[in-house]
Formats: C-alpha cells, sequence, structure tokens
C-alpha cells in the first residue's frame, strides 16, 4: 500500500497564493466599508426625523431610569488633558485597532479571522439597515441633552460643525453605536483566539478597550446609552448566527507556523489528508487514524 501524496500537477500553496489571497481580503473589507460609508449617505437630509426620534431616546432613557449622559461628560470636563485625550480616543483608536485586530488574526490566528470578519460583516450589515431606518441625532445636538460637542469645543473632531454640509461622515447615525460594537468584538475576539494558551491573560486586558469606549462616547456627547445597548444585541445574534471555529490551544497553533494554507481555506471546509493522516499520526489536523484490519483468525471466527 503506498502513501497518499500531493496529485502530482497540483498547484503549491506558495508566496504567489499568499499574495492573492491577501489582496482578495483587502478588496472584500474595502469593497465593504466602501458599501457601508455610501450607504449612511442616504440618510444625511432627514432633520426632523433624525431630532423626533433622539427625543424619543432621551425620553425613553430617562423612564428605564439610566444614568445621565451628562454625568460621564462631566467627568471628563475636570480637565482640559482628560477630555481631549477623550475626543482622540474617539477619532484615532476606532479603526486603527479593528485594523490592527484583524491584521494580527489574518497572520496568527486564520480560523478565528475569517470568523471575526463574518461576524463584524453582519454586525456592520444590520447597523447599516438600523442608521437608514432609524436616523438619529446625537445627543451634542439634543437640546434637551444640555451637552457639550466636546470634539468642537476641545478637539479634535471627525466631523463638522454643520451636520448638512458633513460629506464625509452622516452624523444621524448614531444608534447603533459601532465604536462600541467593534470595540466588543475585538475585546470578544482576542479572548477567544488566546483562550487557554499562555497569552490568555493578557486577552483579558482587552476588555478595558470597549470599557473605554463606552465611557468616551457617552461623555463625548457621541452616542446615547442606548446605541451601545442596540450594538450589544446586534453582535449578540451574529455570534449566534456566524459558527465559531474549532478549539485549539493558541500556544501549539500550527497557524502560528504555516498560516498561508489556513486563510486561503474556509473554516467550515474538511482537511485533506495528507501522509500522517493515513499513517494514524494526523490526529492534529482533524483526520483520525484509519483503523488496523481484522486478522484472518478474527475474521474466520467472526463466521465472515
Amino acid at each position: 500500500m503506498t502513501a497518499h501524496t500531493t496529485p502530482a500537477g497540483a498547484p503549491a500553496a506558495g508566496p504567489r497564493a499568499a499574495r492573492r489571497r491577501l489582496i482578495r481580503e483587502l478588496l472584500l473589507v474595502a469593497g465593504f466599508f466602501t458599501v457601508y460609508k455610501a450607504g449612511r449617505l442616504l440618510s444625511t437630509d432627514r432633520t426632523g426625523e433624525a431630532f423626533r426620534n433622539a427625543d424619543w431616546i432621551w425620553d425613553a432613557e430617562r423612564a428605564l431610569r439610566l444614568p445621565g449622559e451628562g454625568a460621564v461628560q462631566r467627568l471628563l470636563l475636570h480637565g482640559d488633558a482628560l477630555v481631549t485625550t477623550a475626543n482622540t480616543y474617539y477619532a484615532a483608536v476606532h479603526f486603527p485597532a479593528t485594523a490592527l485586530f484583524l491584521i494580527w488574526l489574518y497572520v496568527r490566528r486564520p480560523a478565528h479571522y475569517l470568523w471575526t470578519r463574518r461576524v463584524l460583516a453582519v454586525l456592520t450589515g444590520a447597523a447599516l439597515v438600523l442608521h437608514l431606518a432609524y436616523p438619529l441625532a446625537p445627543p451634542r445636538m439634543l437640546p434637551a441633552a444640555r451637552l457639550i460637542d466636546t470634539g468642537q469645543v476641545y478637539g479634535p473632531t471627525v466631523y463638522r460643525a454643520a451636520p448638512d454640509a458633513d460629506t464625509l461622515a452622516n452624523q444621524f447615525a448614531a444608534m447603533p453605536s459601532l465604536h462600541f460594537g467593534w470595540a466588543l468584538m475585538l475585546a470578544i475576539g482576542v479572548i477567544a483566539a488566546t483562550r487557554g494558551g499562555k497569552r490568555s491573560r493578557w486577552g483579558l486586558l482587552w476588555v478595558l478597550h470597549p470599557l473605554v469606549t463606552l465611557l468616551v462616547i457617552v461623555g463625548t456627547a457621541n452616542h446615547y446609552w442606548l446605541d451601545a445597548l442596540v450594538a450589544a444585541v446586534l453582535l449578540g445574534v451574529a455570534l449566534l448566527l456566524v459558527p465559531r471555529p474549532r478549539a485549539v490551544d493558541p500556544d501549539t497553533d500550527p497557524s502560528d507556523s504555516d498560516t498561508g494554507a489556513a486563510v486561503g481555506a474556509d473554516a467550515d471546509a474538511p482537511a485533506v489528508a495528507g501522509p500522517d493522516a493515513v499513517a494514524g499520526t494526523g490526529a492534529r489536523g482533524g483526520v483520525h487514524a484509519l483503523p488496523h484490519p481484522k486478522s484472518t483468525v478474527e475474521t474466520v471466527g467472526a463466521g465472515k
């Protein structure tokens, strides 16, 4: 019996295939982000509806006895450096942190990268639908909230003072808060990818990111408490819809040393049996060893 080998003429995974996969992923992420940004701008002219919804959200929070957003803002206003740091965190951490997280997963945890990418896609798509269906003015614009637009007063800010003149962002897309939703998924993803390994204790530190993000988005008057709550609910639904990758010991993950083949394969695709699998040594890749054939005595004794 000969060992199972790769068929002759089959393309080997190499630098060229890895580059193709990387380009494909970049195009997918860039394309989805472009669609999302373009879709958000479709509701920029619904000012009256956005403010009516803001009044309803503000009254609903008070009826639910949620703490006022002003309590968090007053903490930030104790010092110019503190409020400027909060504005900078809001403006500069959101996208870079998520991008670095995805790059790390792509290189070190390919299966978790595919899972995280799909979860973020579902979450962001659902958020876009809600942004279009339910335009919402942020609390910094709501007179009843009596909050300061800290970005405009102290800087830096990512928005223009006049929402109608802002062609780069839809300021009436407050619900849900993707700042919080993405930050929460980042923490969940890091913990899931490092769970059980020596680096799991560092994953727990990433829980601080969504907590700090929550205080920042509320304290800078860019979002209501309910914006974060709805984002968390949508993320929970996305996590239920997208199957999680199989459990792997992060410190012995084969993807750490050979990420190319794992990134290009779908997480649900079956593993290909190699020589070790046939010999019974490939159980780590999910392929079981072949059973030993029965002896002649056993076969005769069984009446076969």
